[in-house]
């Protein structure tokens, strides 16, 4: 009896909690850009009537104002020289290239990682993503006409591995890129439907 109360409890802790999660993720980005921007618009105009939402509505101007300059490519020279400038400062190029990063993996781009492959290493088959198929890119100790940069993941995204594979030892997998990765991600505990 008390077994299957604390195996419902855990059941909607589990089912709750991912929800209230993302709940307060975005009610937080929301109360935090609110009071960032109200407090520059306080600033630049003092006598500005001011409305609860104005500072969320500004930030997404803003960011929306951000996003079509970025279009520009004398704007995209300008910010990755100073992102140059950044990643030569001590303590923030570690941050800031591990911000860069993070967002840069869940920047909506195409063949971010080039195809799913399974991959053959001492009897085991791992699930990869090809990075690079064309190894002249790579630095000289890893040109290999036979090669190919392959990307294994670890599970609950606690890091991978990028390892050259001979083309031989990779297969293609018939998985899509989101079934693979979230098929990695849990351990394959949510299999493919």
């Amino acid at each position: 009896m008390l077994k299957s109360i604390s195996r419902t409890l855990l059941t909607g802790l589990i089912t709750i909690l991912p929800i209230v999660l993302t709940i307060y993720l975005l009610y937080w980005l929301a109360i935090s850009s609110e009071n960032v921007m109200r407090n520059a618009l306080h600033l630049i105009l003092p006598d500005l009537v001011y409305f609860p939402g104005l500072g969320m509505i500004v930030g997404l101007v803003v960011v929306f104002f951000v996003g079509v300059m970025m279009n520009a490519i004398i704007v995209r020279q300008l910010f990755l020289f100073s992102e140059q400038l950044l990643y030569r400062l001590p303590l923030i190029k570690t941050i800031y290239r591990a911000m860069r990063d993070l967002f840069d993996f869940f920047t909506p781009k195409e063949n971010k990682f080039g195809r799913v492959v399974t991959v053959h290493v001492n009897g085991m088959e791992l699930i990869g993503f090809v990075t690079q198929e064309d190894t002249t890119k790579l630095p000289a100790s890893f040109k290999s006409e036979e090669g190919v940069l392959v990307y294994i993941p670890m599970s609950y995204m606690i890091g991978g591995f990028t390892v050259l594979i001979p083309r031989k030892d990779i297969h293609h997998c018939s998985m899509s890129m989101d079934e693979a990765m979230q098929f990695v991600l849990t351990a394959g505990i949510t299999g493919k439907k």
